[in-house]
């Protein structure tokens, strides 16, 4: 068979069709991968394919799952970021092989969950739907590509401490007796954490996505958890993770009764802590809190007041200039 599969959107590598890349290389089939913009459209000189798929994870990538599907009609397409009720496990059953090929170049890294599921169930999540409550999956080791690959893990777990306390002690010492640095890329729960939690994940080499710098990632979604999430960040503190490490992403646009007084509010809360906020917009069609997104992510919360931010691509990038002078 000649199978084309295209990976939608997001800058991880999709382990869905990584897992699907494998499954058909196994049969002996010829896959041929494409990504983002790059496999919108049939490209000059592509084969005509016995089987199509792709995978959007995002649901503000629709526009580009209407344009895929207009060039490719017959194609399966699964993902959180369309309305298909395909899976990936009614195709290829339990197989669980991986294809680096379909990473994107330059990718050194390994990348899997040792858990899934989560403990809450946050409207806005499709997690619990999906995965139901917190389950162990793997170790480690089962993750790891093994030499020569370095030791730098992207655990995909959504709620790592949401496994039973056995498991992810040994999690954790599996990642610090084996050197690992490791990237806990979906965040974990802060306000569910425990002050035995926070003393172990002190002593593993956690990284932010480039494995460079020293970073946790966490949630502070709603004004009403404010007690338990700085419970949580005292916690961390305590055990020696300082808030400067921590990259919180705070939901924005999806609670109706939400104001820009409580949403500044959190931010100012999390900045005069020293924490990072990374505002995570629900509803992309909000210019103005997408201003506010690229208001914070560029750092120029630091310069100057949101009331005078221009969104103005001319005047955006000469105040990010003046920035730096």
């Amino acid at each position: 068979m000649k199978v084309r599969i295209t990976q939608l959107d997001g800058k991880l590598p999709n382990i869905a069709l990584m897992r699907l890349s494998a499954w058909h290389k196994a049969r002996g089939d010829e896959v041929h991968f494409y990504r983002g913009a790059q496999g919108l459209s049939r490209n000059l000189g592509e084969p005509e394919y016995d089987r199509v798929y792709a995978s959007a994870i995002f649901t503000m990538s629709r526009p580009l799952i209407s344009r895929f599907s207009a060039q490719f009609p017959s194609a399966i397409v699964g993902g959180t970021g369309t309305q298909s009720a395909a899976k990936i496990e009614d195709l290829i059953g339990d197989f669980s092989g991986l294809d680096y090929e379909a990473a994107p170049a330059g990718f050194a890294a390994s990348i899997g969950f040792t858990q899934r599921g989560c403990r809450l169930k946050c409207k806005f999540c499709v997690v619990p739907a999906k995965e139901g409550k917190p389950y162990v999956v793997g170790s480690v080791y089962d993750i790891w590509r093994g030499p020569p690959w370095p030791k730098h893990l992207h655990l995909l777990d959504n709620d790592f401490f949401g496994q039973p306390e056995a498991d992810w002690r040994r999690r954790l010492e599996e990642i610090r007796i084996g050197g690992f640095k490791v990237c806990f890329n979906q965040g974990f729960n802060v306000r569910l954490i425990t002050q035995e939690g926070a003393n172990e994940l002190a002593t593993v080499q956690y990284r932010d996505d480039s494995f460079t710098r020293r970073r946790l990632y966490t949630a502070w979604d709603n004004l009403k958890d404010e007690a338990i999430f700085f419970r949580g960040v005292d916690r961390l503190a305590a055990a020696g993770i300082p808030e400067k490490h921590l990259m919180v992403y705070m939901l924005i646009g999806f609670d109706p009764s939400e104001t820009w007084e409580r949403i500044h509010y959190r931010f100012k809360r999390m900045v005069d802590r020293g924490m990072w906020p990374y505002p995570m917009v629900y509803d992309p069609e909000r210019r103005d809190l997408k201003r506010f997104q690229r208001w914070v992510v560029t750092g120029l919360y630091r310069t100057m007041p949101f009331e005078h931010y221009s969104t103005s691509r001319v005047q955006h990038r000469r105040q990010y200039e003046e920035s730096f002078l």
